[in-house]
């Protein structure tokens, strides 16, 4: 869990809370890794994925995206998020970052108290400078999702706008909601981990929306559709994995037993999701392929993803088998059924990944995990546990649906959003960068 609010106990520590340097060494660690996901894992799994003419187009997205959302981040977003603020939206007290210095002196910036001043106030043990970015990687990897939904064919002027307006108005809520210590959605007994409804399920539903609101790309069903280099694929897929321990064990803000849990989790789901999806594969169509192993990886890491800490290895396996087989059917069968153009499955990986872990923490979490003084039966799986994550889940899907649609209707009344049939036959490299690869 990103918000430390369900790693510590409320009142469990001393109103000035101290610093840990193993703490603050895991994260500083777990924010490169994290970092690592979007520029270059994402950026070369999605760039393998499209055809020559479109691969420096959505390398460049990836690298964009990174670049706006650091600095939304820095000026609003992060204030927004956790600030403490009420339980819908945080307040702007950290506009521009403002105060975050106000625990540096002779050199050290100390550790910091997240909601503080609140009835739910979370002493940590680093300082909010590393929570700040680590949570800042989280935001920029998010929209970097979207993008495979909507690849090969929305202008680059529509993608910056969209980024910066989905990013306050429709990440940081959510991400308010569910790991801000006063979050309406916390608040009534929902978890997640590190980010199966504020990363996964928001980025996968915000793909649909665009797939739909853009439509399908010219030639889809006739022209060769073929990915350019799967080697790109392979290894953006690599770095991805590498880079989840962060993303999964640094979300225990510490290093901690509870982080080495999330990090075995991580690993065994993943390695079950690969399985699943190449074994499904193997039936269906005669030949397990590279993209088919890829992408039951990453929807094993999707999967566990709001599980980690929740949950034992045992169920890990399980909800990473269950991932690969359900995300194969989610990318191919009901995507065809339903004729929408997720172009790279962002929904069948993220969306339906997402809505699955998220759904099946509320069955497999172990109490003990998460026990505090405060809570000392921790989250255990149950019927509740599970309604508590099924309300989750459709707030999610209800608040990023429309609020996305509402983004790009405006975006594309304002400057459009879609390059033109002509542009699109040409190549989004040439058109939208002059560049192109040789």
């Amino acid at each position: 869990m990103s918000c430390a609010a369900l790693c510590f106990p409320v009142g469990a520590f001393a109103a000035t809370p101290a610093i840990d340097t193993g703490d603050t060494a895991w994260m500083l660690a777990s924010t490169a890794l994290v970092l690592l996901m979007t520029i270059p894992g994402l950026a070369l799994f999605y760039g393998g994925m499209v055809r020559k003419k479109n691969v420096l187009a959505t390398l460049i997205q990836s690298f964009t995206i990174c670049c706006i959302v650091t600095v939304v981040w820095m000026v609003a977003g992060y204030s927004l998020a956790f600030s403490t603020g009420t339980p819908m939206i945080g307040d702007l007290s950290r506009f521009m970052l403002s105060g975050i210095a106000a625990n540096v002196s002779k050199g050290v910036d100390a550790a910091f108290t997240l909601g503080a001043g609140s009835s739910n106030a979370t002493p940590m043990t680093i300082p909010e400078s590393v929570y700040m970015m680590f949570q800042m990687t989280f935001a920029i990897i998010t929209p970097a999702l979207i993008a495979g939904a909507f690849a090969e064919r929305m202008k680059f002027s529509a993608l910056c706008a969209f980024t910066i307006l989905w990013s306050l108005v429709v990440y940081s809520p959510i991400a308010h909601w569910v790991w801000s210590p006063l979050g309406w959605v916390a608040q009534f007994g929902a978890i997640d981990f590190a980010g199966g409804t504020v990363v996964h399920i928001n980025s996968g539903v915000a793909g649909l929306v665009t797939a739909l609101v853009l439509g399908k790309r010219r030639g889809l069903g006739s022209d060769d559709m073929s990915p350019f280099n799967l080697t790109y694929a392979i290894v953006g897929a690599s770095l991805l994995w590498v880079g989840w321990f962060g993303f999964n064990a640094g979300s225990a803000v510490g290093a901690n037993g509870r982080a080495g849990m999330a990090m075995l989790t991580t690993q065994i789901a993943a390695a079950g999701g690969g399985i699943a999806w190449m074994v499904v594969e193997r039936f269906r169509t005669g030949k397990p392929t590279a993209l088919g192993i890829i992408s039951g990886a990453v929807a094993g890491l999707v999967a566990i993803t709001p599980a980690a800490g929740f949950v034992l290895p045992g169920p890990a396996l399980v909800i990473g088998l269950a991932a690969g087989a359900v995300c194969f059917w989610s990318a191919t069968w009901l995507k065809h059924k339903l004729g929408y153009d997720d172009s790279l499955d962002a929904f069948g990986v993220h969306g339906t990944g997402g809505i699955l872990g998220a759904l099946l923490t509320g069955v497999f979490a172990f109490g003990p995990l998460s026990a505090t003084d405060a809570n000392p039966a921790g989250y255990q799986g149950s019927l509740h546990q599970v309604i508590a994550q099924a309300e989750a889940v459709m707030v999610t899907i209800v608040w990023c649906g429309l609020l996305t649609y509402v983004l790009l209707k405006l975006i594309d009344l304002a400057i459009g959003l879609r390059v033109t049939p002509e542009e699109e036959l040409e190549g989004l490299d040439m058109v939208l960068h002059g560049e192109r690869i040789n």
